[in-house]
């Protein structure tokens, strides 16, 4: 077991944010009879793997809603690989519409104010 210095330590991450974790339920810390934390070492994986979802994109929510599918799966790539292809499928549509977007504020630049007075 590992208490949360040792964990924050291991997994370069903040003993604030391992709180934060714990509190959404993303990670689970056993209390000792002295009310400290202990986590089981492969907390540590399981940290590294969210911040590393996190930094492609994916909300807490999302991880949430995902970490205990890959981790309690026979085959955790093929569960992964899924959540990356549904994602990257979610960001082209954003980036379809942002680029639709895009044009339309190209074309509106230089127009007259449609709240001019004038017009």
């Amino acid at each position: 077991m590992m208490r949360i210095g040792e964990l924050a330590q291991a997994s370069a991450v903040s003993r604030d944010t391992l709180r934060f974790y714990e509190q959404r339920g993303l990670i689970a810390a056993q209390r000792s009879a002295n009310g400290y934390r202990d986590y089981p070492p492969d907390v540590v994986q399981l940290v590294q793997y969210i911040k590393t979802a996190q930094r492609l994109g994916f909300t807490l929510g999302e991880i949430g809603n995902s970490v205990a599918t890959i981790w309690q799966s026979p085959d955790p790539d093929t569960a992964v690989t899924q959540l990356l292809q549904d994602k990257l499928k979610l960001i082209e549509t954003r980036m379809a519409e942002l680029g639709a977007l895009r044009e339309e504020l190209q074309q509106r630049l230089g127009q007259q104010c449609p709240l001019n007075p004038q017009s």
